[in-house]
């Protein structure tokens, strides 16, 4: 075991707990894991450094990624531009102007191998941001990996996957929320047969953050839909204990130090007492709340940008004495546009300081005792228990989405906090207060514009080259299915592999399921 000790030499135990209250907290890796899911936390291993990150061409995207694992990033997370969020390819008439804008193009398996080439899928976890066509998604890494010669069981990362989000607060949707729920847990389904490792489903708290909503609210509508979802594998009869290890957490950090620290030992603290009491989880994997974090992109500011820097620093450092498994920290540019490379190698190099120069990732839960942080988690979890009481009150998330009452609450709390930004009741330093007359400029990152045409004649040439009868038989197939109740995947599989493109794929649940269409609300 390494020894750990500070700068004089003065041993770092593993964890501390008070002398005269030994009893009072559960030790770390213990249930109900306040204190983190494993005993030695950061000592045998630190978190995944992984970058968020991924624009125009998944050649320009596997550029970058390289580079950041040359930097020493030590995981993938891809960012996908919005007509492939959308289930659209790149030449429909509604992506135009957005293609490789605010991530990759990803049409068909040949942008997939483009992306990873060159890059060992067995040696790196990726993570993907990729919701409502997650498991088309996931179904061409899983070709792509096969391509290079990788077994299914040997990939891990985690797709998002988690759709009841968008309804409350990112909005890229496509499938109503019951169809798209039984996506999800085809996939749960799927990926315990074929790719055990791979986390299925990412349940995010994070959009619902930096859509406006407080860290109380967060906690409850996170774990809220992680108990829709838990319930909806259950009905569908997968057994919580097979699946419920391979679900993980998103959750954003805010400025607020030692509240955000709170809030991740109050989070972990609830969803372990549901999955063993609600759901009769035993195994203990099936009770951890294991998550990624991202450092708040809402609380950067375009006024004084190199402020970011300190912004994203703090947050940074409460996502790792909270106890987080994999992190992402943002560029100080992200209020201006795409990260540069300069901002992307800064943010990556904001974590290995942390990691190997501050000393707080020695001792696990290194915060634990301080009275206002204990007071602040048992706070945090007895409101956060309150309101998802009121859910499950509204019939659970599902309900509650549908009804428009998650939208309404976040909506409140997000005016709420910008009238006090407005009224000077919350301070944002360099746009409410210490205001200076001239700004920092900072280089700004423009991707390729030619991306376009490019994926545009790219699927003209694989829709003319590829057996479009095969084509045709796979997605009648998956259209037979969808009306049915197989497992959704294993069609998708073959309609991928015989160069169907994502637009394809999710034209035929369009046309099975529709297109959701919210409710408006004045």
């Amino acid at each position: 075991m390494t020894e750990h000790t500070t700068d004089s030499g003065i041993p770092i135990k593993p964890f501390y707990q008070s002398d005269d209250a030994p009893d009072a907290q559960a030790d770390p890796g213990q249930y109900p894991f306040t204190r983190g899911v494993y005993p030695e936390m950061y000592r045998s291993r630190f978190w995944t450094m992984r970058q968020y990150a991924g624009y125009a061409s998944a050649k320009a995207s596997n550029e970058r990624y390289r580079y950041l694992l040359a930097q020493g990033q030590t995981g993938l997370s891809v960012a996908f531009d919005l007509p492939t969020q959308l289930g659209m390819d790149s030449d429909d008439v509604r992506a135009e102007g957005e293609i490789g804008k605010v991530g990759v193009a990803i049409d068909c398996l040949d942008d997939m191998l483009a992306l990873f080439d060159q890059i060992p899928l067995d040696k790196v976890t990726t993570s993907m941001t990729i919701n409502a066509p997650a498991a088309v998604l996931l179904l061409l890494y899983e070709l792509a990996a096969e391509r290079q010669g990788v077994a299914a069981d040997a990939l891990g990362g985690t797709i998002q996957n988690d759709i009841l989000k968008e309804y409350s607060a990112r909005g890229t949707y496509i499938f109503p929320p019951r169809p798209s729920m039984r996506l999800v847990t085809d996939t749960f389904a799927y990926c315990a047969e074929r790719i055990p490792k791979w986390n299925t489903i990412s349940i995010s708290g994070y959009h619902m953050r930096e859509a406006g909503c407080t860290a109380v609210q967060e906690i409850a509508f996170t774990l809220a839909n992680g108990i829709a979802y838990v319930a909806a594998a259950q009905a569908a009869g997968l057994d919580v204990d097979k699946f419920a290890p391979r679900l993980s957490f998103f959750f954003a950090c805010h400025n607020n130090f030692l509240e955000e620290v709170a809030k991740f030992r109050a989070a972990r603290k609830l969803w372990a007492t549901i999955m063993r009491e609600r759901f009769g989880a035993k195994r203990e994997q099936s009770q951890m709340l294991r998550f990624h974090t991202q450092t708040a992109g809402s609380s950067l500011t375009a006024q004084q940008p190199l402020n970011n820097v300190v912004r994203t620093t703090l947050q940074a450092l409460a996502a790792v004495m909270g106890g987080t498994q994999s992190l992402h920290t943002n560029g100080y540019d992200e209020a201006i546009g795409l990260p540069t490379e300069q901002a992307a190698t800064l943010a990556l190099r904001t974590q290995q300081l942390i990691a190997y120069e501050s000393g707080v990732a020695s001792s696990a839960d290194p915060l634990a005792g301080s009275y206002l942080i204990e007071s602040l988690t048992d706070e945090l979890v007895n409101q956060a228990a309150a309101l998802i009481g009121e859910i499950d009150d509204m019939g659970g998330a599902v309900t509650a989405i549908e009804q428009g009452w998650v939208q309404s609450a976040i909506a409140d709390a997000a005016y709420a906090h910008q009238r006090a930004v407005e009224q000077s009741q919350k301070i944002v330093v360099g746009v409410n207060r210490f205001v200076e007359e001239s700004t920092t400029t900072v280089p700004t990152f423009r991707p390729d514009a030619s991306v376009a045409s490019e994926q545009t004649a790219r699927l003209d040439h694989i829709r003319a080259t590829r057996d479009n009868e095969a084509v045709a038989a796979a997605l009648a197939e998956l259209e037979a299915t969808a009306r049915g109740t197989g497992n959704l995947l294993y069609p998708m599989r073959v309609a991928l592999a015989a160069n169907a493109t994502v637009g394809e794929v999710c034209g035929v649940l369009r046309t099975v399921w529709g297109e959701y269409r919210p409710t408006v609300r004045i």
